[in-house]
């Protein structure tokens, strides 16, 4: 199937804005740093140096040539993080492996968000104003908020706050970040709409998203023939039992539930259930703040 590609609007006057030497911009009081804080600019890479506290120092191989051939294909779709340190030179915050696998490929420019020293309520504002705006498409949406937990380490309920939407809201965004990238175009260009992003997500192997994309696109299928077409998935990877009957106390949660609990939390939660009706929860934590986080919710 062909795919058209919707090109972002990116930043090459930006970009020429930031090598002027008579307007360098080292701080958000500086005249256009507004037009640089929270926008997308076309970055050369030979001005980016990775950062030395990278704490991920391995990278698959094959991975990083899978997401080169991504790249290839459909181009960065999310832009990469630097820091300015000088004059037309910049230090890696977040996407190396973008920054990588752009660089296997040949690539000489990658878009880029350009951090600059004390722009980060500046940063804030712009990513909420942004994201207010009613033209954007769910993925665009979906990665400011990925940003604001990324750069400016806001938990969803503080996110919640700030633009006035529910946390469940911000939640189902994020989990649309997790489609494949063929996907998630696909939602930018308007072939599918969230809704179908947000059915094919309960499946996590990839090479199956695409397949259940591709027959969305080709047999335009609706959301609800979607959903039907996800649960048929998953009930056939169902062992099948023969001649053993079930207990009557026994019971299966479905996905939706599942998902209500990932939602609700903003972590993977593991239910099991056994036999007898009895199971448990985990729900996992990532640090001392996310434990108390999640303590928080618990005690409403």
């Amino acid at each position: 199937m062909t795919k058209a590609i919707k090109k972002q609007a990116l930043g090459r006057g930006l970009s020429a804005l930031l090598k002027d030497p008579e307007n360098d911009i080292t701080s958000v009081e500086d005249k256009n740093a507004d037009k640089v804080v929270g926008n997308i600019i076309e970055l050369e890479i030979s001005a980016i140096e990775i950062n030395p506290f990278q704490p991920r120092s391995n990278f698959n191989e094959e991975s990083l040539r899978e997401l080169a051939t991504s790249i290839k294909e459909l181009g960065v779709i999310q832009p990469i993080t630097v820091r300015k340190l000088e004059f037309n030179k910049y230090q890696l915050i977040s996407g190396e492996r973008r920054l990588r696998a752009s660089t296997l490929i040949g690539l000489t420019h990658v878009p880029a968000y350009i951090r600059i020293a004390n722009d980060n309520e500046s940063l804030v504002m712009a990513l909420v104003e942004n994201i207010q705006r009613h033209d954007l498409d769910p993925i665009e949406i979906a990665l400011s908020y990925q940003r604001l937990i990324d750069e400016i380490q806001l938990t969803q309920e503080q996110m919640s706050e700030r633009v006035g939407k529910k946390r469940s809201t911000i939640a189902n965004y994020l989990r649309l970040l997790k489609l494949d990238p063929i996907i998630q175009t696909g939602i930018r260009d308007g072939f599918i709409s969230m809704g179908h992003g947000r059915a094919i997500i309960n499946i996590e192997d990839l090479d199956i998203q695409t397949d259940i994309y591709q027959k969305i696109v080709s047999q335009n299928l609706s959301v609800r023939e979607t959903e039907s077409l996800v649960k048929n998935y998953h009930e056939g990877l169902k062992p099948k039992e023969e001649g053993k009957p079930k207990s009557e106390s026994s019971f299966v949660i479905r996905e939706t539930q599942k998902n209500t609990f990932n939602d609700y939390f903003g972590a993977k939660v593991d239910v099991k259930v056994a036999g007898n009706g009895k199971g448990k929860i985990t729900i996992p934590f990532n640090s001392e703040a996310d434990f108390n986080r999640i303590i928080k919710l618990i005690n409403g």
